[in-house]
């Protein structure tokens, strides 16, 4: 379930041409989510996108966003869905704040396989 959750957002952040999508799985690390979903957009544009693509899509399935923060300003949108968590960057805050780094202990996921592709 949580892996279908994963697969969902990463194909809303790729069909927004979201770039750098790294999953880490936080199982074990943190009790806030078993996954993370970093990505970046260039603009603040296209982080909104990303985010309500990431939204839209995860409520066509069934998931429920607990919650969406960092929207109006599009520099750090984080969509929480419970057992996903996804953040998306400004590209120009996405160095910054580092968060691979600060998870270093996560292991990274390979890109999922879209399943109808």
């Amino acid at each position: 379930m949580n892996e279908t959750l994963l697969n969902i957002t990463y194909k809303a952040i790729d069909d927004k041409r979201g770039e750098d999508i790294v999953a880490l799985n936080m199982q074990g690390i943190s009790l806030l989510a078993d996954y993370f979903i970093i990505a970046e957009g260039s603009s603040e544009r296209q982080v909104q996108a990303i985010a309500r693509e990431i939204k839209e899509k995860a409520e066509e399935a069934g998931y429920t966003v607990r919650k969406l923060e960092g929207f109006d300003t599009a520099r750090w949108i984080l969509v929480d869905m419970g057992d996903v968590v996804a953040h998306i960057f400004h590209k120009d805050e996405r160095a910054y704040y580092n968060l691979e780094r600060l998870w270093g202990d996560a292991a990274q996921l390979d890109a999922p396989q879209a399943d109808n592709e």
